[in-house]
């Protein structure tokens, strides 16, 4: 049963460090609009959301950054549940033994595909919903925090869907020959770089690996033991 809350603790630590991030971010964004004088807001409008993205942009990248560390923390913790390893046995000690092995870049393995697939999956929610908000639905529909919430929630699933080759590269970047088990062979190859990984799984046809519930694919001529639902 234990295995079922393997790496728990720095999940909840990325979760309230991000979350105090992210919020600090768009405060600083908010006082600094509220200085200027003639600020005239239009939910709907591109100027708008143009703006509203690329401040949420700033503030997400800002809480990935700081957090990542405590990300890798948490894969490393749920990957060594396959080999029964306890190499990973506390936040405190697996800090100290990612930088003992592997230096200050060890906290930031798998970072870039996971920055780049939120920042693209940020601009393709909110200009879809822009686009539906402003095109396709009629006005006096609803009220525009019902719209606004209603074409998020849809365009949020697509984009999740589209970006998704980012957060599965991202993660296994994460364990990538990091000493245990399930980031080694037979269980998972090796890769040099996250561009070798995003090559190799596009060559093997594997780059929805793990996002279905339900269907699951194995490799041709491979057998992946690792179970891929532990890293969504």
């Amino acid at each position: 049963d234990a295995g079922l809350f393997k790496g728990l603790a720095p999940r909840l630590c990325s979760s309230a460090i991000g979350t105090v991030v992210h919020s600090k971010v768009l405060q600083r964004y908010q006082e600094a609009e509220q200085s200027e004088p003639g600020v005239s807001k239009k939910v709907f409008s591109l100027e708008h959301v143009l703006k509203q993205t690329s401040q949420e942009m700033v503030a997400r990248s800002a809480a990935t950054l700081i957090t990542h560390p405590f990300h890798v923390i948490t894969l490393r913790c749920m990957v060594q549940f396959i080999g029964r390893e306890t190499k990973y046995s506390g936040t405190l000690s697996a800090f100290t033994t990612i930088y003992q092995e592997e230096g200050i870049l060890g906290f930031f393995a798998g970072l870039i595909p996971r920055l780049l697939g939120d920042i693209l999956s940020l601009w393709l929610c909110n200009m879809l919903a822009y686009l539906i908000n402003t095109y396709a639905l009629e006005s006096g529909v609803s009220t525009m925090t019902e719209v606004n919430s209603y074409s998020h929630a849809v365009t949020g699933f697509f984009a999740s869907m589209l970006t998704y080759p980012f957060v599965l590269v991202s993660n296994l970047m994460a364990v990538n020959n990091c000493g245990l088990a399930g980031g080694l062979l037979p269980y998972a190859p090796t890769y040099s770089s996250w561009l070798d990984c995003w090559s190799q799984l596009h060559r093997e046809g594997n780059m929805s690996r793990g996002n279905s519930l339900f269907f699951r694919k194995v490799p041709a001529g491979k057998r992946y033991v690792w179970e891929e639902r532990r890293f969504r």
